[in-house]
C-alpha cells in the first residue's frame, strides 16, 4: 500500500511539475543562487562546456557581417 501510494505521488509530482513548468524555470532562473548552481554544474559537463565555448569563441568570420 505505501508503495502504491509513492508511485501515485510521485506522478502527481511529475504531473504538477509539468503543468508549471514554465513558472518552474522562472523560479529558478530568477534566484541567484539556484541560478549559479545550475549553470556551474551544466557547465561542468565536458560535451556541453566544449560546445559552448566553441560557439561563443568561434575562429571564422562572424556571421551575418559581409567584408
Amino acid at each position: 500500500m505505501s508503495r502504491l501510494l509513492s508511485i501515485f505521488m510521485i506522478g502527481l509530482g511529475t504531473y504538477y511539475a509539468y503543468h508549471n513548468r514554465y513558472r518552474l524555470i522562472n523560479v529558478i532562473f530568477g534566484n541567484v543562487f539556484l541560478r549559479k548552481l545550475l549553470v556551474t554544474s551544466v557547465m561542468s559537463f565536458p560535451l556541453v562546456r566544449d560546445r559552448m565555448m566553441s560557439s561563443v569563441f568561434s575562429s571564422g568570420p562572424p556571421e551575418g557581417r559581409q567584408s
